[in-house]
């Protein structure tokens, strides 16, 4: 007489519960995501305190302090997630998880949701310290700075998974960010206005999200609400987290070799 033997799926809580707890447990990798970027911003708005300003001319602070917020949390965000899941995989935990019936999807966004949340609380600190002990005041939306510093942080999450799956240590994952975030900085008008780059430079900065989350930031800081442009690049910018997030979980190796 044959027992027919049933294959539970895991529910598809438990990867993130178990997430959350290795993250409680790794007060660090906490500290980097909400502590650093907030001390980062503050050395910055002392670097920039006593620069002279003319009169009628806004703080220097002002415009770099916001832009910011579409450059610190894709950074941060990037570093620690791209980290935390390669150290799953060379420990073994991501090998043994992905021998149950869970989905690489399943995995791909409980990761996904965890450190979205992170990054909200991320988003909120530092739009905070900006609308408030820094003084900055903006003529649009204070919500549109706040969604566009969360989708940032979002993408680098998620930029950060797909790295994972084409790195084989901790170093390399690391390594990936010149790959990955560098050009984004250098190109999103942060130094540089886009309009004044070469065209081919330009044409390539006009495809960045992070360049679209600049673009947002200024109209912020400049009129008093978001044009279409700025919500049609907001809404591009969360489709791209969508695709790169399906990529990293088509890319994910099920074994470590």
């Amino acid at each position: 007489m044959s027992t027919a033997r049933t294959i539970r799926r895991p529910s598809p809580f438990a990867t993130v519960i178990r997430i959350v707890c290795q993250l409680k447990a790794d007060s660090r990798t906490v500290g980097l995501i909400l502590v650093v970027p907030a001390l980062l911003l503050t050395l910055l708005y002392f670097v920039f305190i006593d620069v002279p300003v003319t009169p009628g001319q806004t703080p220097l602070f002002n415009t770099i302090g916001p832009i910011m917020l579409a450059v610190l949390p894709m950074l941060m965000m990037f570093i620690v997630t791209s980290v935390v899941m390669l150290r799953e995989r060379t420990s073994g935990t991501l090998e043994r998880v992905l021998t149950t019936p869970l989905s690489r999807w399943n995995l791909i966004a409980s990761y996904g949701a965890v450190f979205g949340f992170l990054s909200v609380a991320q988003s909120l600190i530092l739009a905070v310290l900006i609308l408030g002990p820094m003084g900055v005041e903006l003529s649009g939306p204070w919500w549109g700075l706040i969604i566009v510093s969360l989708l940032d942080g979002l993408f680098g999450v998620a930029s950060g998974l797909l790295a994972s799956a084409f790195a084989r240590t901790e170093f390399q994952a690391v390594q990936f960010m010149p790959v990955f975030i560098a050009p984004q900085i250098f190109l999103c008008g942060l130094l540089v206005p886009n309009e004044h780059m070469p065209a081919l430079l330009a044409k390539v900065a006009d495809i960045l999200p992070m360049t679209w989350a600049v673009d947002v930031v200024r109209q912020t800081l400049e009129t008093s609400s978001l044009s279409s442009d700025s919500r049609l690049r907001i809404g591009f910018l969360a489709g791209v987290i969508l695709l790169v997030l399906l990529l990293a979980s088509a890319t994910m190796r099920r074994s470590t070799k």
